[in-house]
């Protein structure tokens, strides 16, 4: 009698965020991405490039939480993530891991009477306010701080409706740590500027994603697959603008589970739809949860777009 197959580790809800901006002129512009380069001796991905991100935390999904939420409710977060409710949970963990991680806070100055204006995004132009932020982001790292204490503390809600769902990427069912990960993409807020923390992460870089692409082929910059693939789907854009446009108009965003197989052809990732797909069992999945090398990386096998078509990798 065959032994059945354990059964998958549960995966657990983590939230990304892509930071982008424009650089060049009006004439000759392009899109870079905010990229955080992993400690060698992190528990997840050692040394790979990344974007700001983590695992959802309680109180990310608490009333509270939700009500520093400036432009979107929980009922339509939900909606776009495919849930019953909970959603706004993972805006907040991409907004808090971006301050946390990037040091970068999409905020609003908090006003009492908030819908009889537009938001005031908060200003961080003059040097005293920079520290200040900074010092809070050192205590919120050192567990001295809670991220809703520091929002009331600075009189600010989160600027959620700034941040755009983009993607949904579960790791695979044999992989022995699972994250089941959403990402967001939002434009880097005027006079901030990302910068690591120095525990966790230990680089920051702007990159346009086809050259982060291109150096990771070169063997020179570590990815992981569903890092590389939404790098393949940035790059398509010319501007922050048009991303966030297409970002915002897409009503559904499909899942992507990512299976690997190993055989006489060498070692492959399948999305869905691809052949073999559902027949990709086996320990080797979790492969797609460590750096692929450079040969892997011009080996990828195919691209889901943000309108979740399937179409050929570049």
């Amino acid at each position: 009698m065959a032994e059945s197959s354990p059964s998958p580790v549960a995966a657990r809800d983590a939230a990304t965020i892509m930071l982008v901006r424009d650089v060049g002129d009006a004439e000759v512009s392009s899109l870079e991405v905010c990229m955080l380069r992993r400690h060698l001796n992190s528990d997840f991905v050692g040394g790979a490039y990344v974007f700001p991100g983590g695992k959802v935390d309680e109180e990310d999904r608490s009333g509270a939480a939700a009500a520093v939420c400036a432009g979107r409710s929980d009922e339509e977060a939900s909606a776009l993530l495919g849930l019953g409710g909970g959603g706004l949970a993972f805006w907040v963990a991409a907004l808090r891991e971006c301050f946390e991680e990037a040091g970068v806070l999409l905020a609003y100055e908090a006003r009492e009477d908030a819908a009889a204006a537009s938001p005031v995004p908060v200003d961080l132009a003059s040097p005293t306010a920079r520290r200040r932020l900074a010092g809070r982001r050192v205590e919120l790292n050192g567990g001295r701080l809670g991220f809703l204490d520091l929002l009331s503390a600075e009189g600010l809600q989160l600027a959620a409706d700034r941040v755009h769902y983009f993607s949904h990427w579960v790791t695979p069912e044999a992989a022995p740590k699972r994250y089941d990960t959403r990402f967001f993409v939002a434009a880097l807020p005027p006079g901030q500027v990302p910068v690591h923390d120095e525990h966790e992460t230990v680089d920051t870089v702007w990159v346009r994603p086809a050259d982060a692409l291109a150096r990771a082929a070169a063997g020179e910059f570590d990815l992981i697959f569903p890092t590389m693939k939404n790098l393949e789907a940035v790059s398509r854009f010319r501007s922050s603008d048009d991303l966030l446009a297409a970002a915002a108009a897409v009503e559904r965003v499909p899942t992507v589970l990512p299976r690997v197989v190993a055989d006489h052809r060498g070692f492959r990732i399948l999305l869905p739809g691809d052949p073999g797909y559902e027949d990709a069992v086996g320990a080797v999945d979790a492969e797609v949860s460590r750096p692929l090398s450079s040969a892997e990386v011009g080996a990828a096998v195919r691209s889901v777009d943000i309108d979740g078509v399937s179409r050929p990798g570049s």
